[in-house]
């Protein structure tokens, strides 16, 4: 969900966000299912401390040090200040523009951000299960499978999921927001690639 700039309200601050730092020294604050779902409900739309605190159904005082270690690492800035009764005013994050996880990460590093990852999904379904519960109405579609996937079939179905998440990820479209967690991961080698032809063998 990208494009976050253009949804700012008026009073953004001039852009003094650090630059994108390396995947190895921002993955451990990503090593926590709770900054996780924060950045997750960031990237929906920009959200305050307190705003962020209803989605979470939390203190505000209890976020602080997640969204400072967020933001340390560059993966949200501070956007604008809204202000509030008595002259107070409260800070407005977005998330910042960041490279995806890279071949540069050890395993130890994919594994602690993977862990977060299965953990903030397992607490979103928990919570739609208990919702449900309670008379509302939450959607959950769990699937696990395996497939066999060409290079060619891999790279068509990649562009898939990228052409279906940027089609409904407008956060100003109508319809419920709703958590979707993609892997594709080979169980076994891949056969080399076969050469061009008209290349030598």
């Amino acid at each position: 969900m990208e494009g976050t700039s253009s949804r700012l309200e008026a009073g953004r601050l001039p852009g003094t966000g650090a630059p994108p730092k390396p995947w190895h020294e921002v993955h451990r604050a990503l090593a926590d299912p709770l900054r996780i779902r924060l950045l997750e409900w960031l990237a929906e739309e920009p959200r305050s401390a307190r705003q962020l605190a209803g989605c979470a159904g939390m203190p505000a005082d209890r976020l602080y040090y997640h969204l400072g270690q967020l933001e340390q690492a560059g993966l949200i800035e501070v956007v604008s200040y809204r202000r509030l009764a008595r002259g107070k005013a409260e800070r407005v994050y977005a998330r910042a523009e960041t490279e995806p996880p890279g071949d540069d990460a050890s395993p130890e590093q994919t594994a602690a951000f993977l862990g977060s990852v299965l953990e903030a999904t397992a607490m979103d379904i928990t919570a739609a299960y208990q919702a449900r519960q309670s008379g509302h109405r939450r959607e959950v579609d769990l699937h696990r499978g395996a497939l066999r996937l060409t290079d060619q079939a891999l790279a068509e179905l990649r562009g898939y999921i990228g052409q279906f998440a940027e089609r409904f990820a407008d956060p100003g479209a109508d319809g419920t927001w709703t958590r979707v967690v993609l892997a594709l991961v080979d169980v076994q080698d891949r056969p080399a690639a076969d050469p061009p032809p008209g290349s030598p063998a």
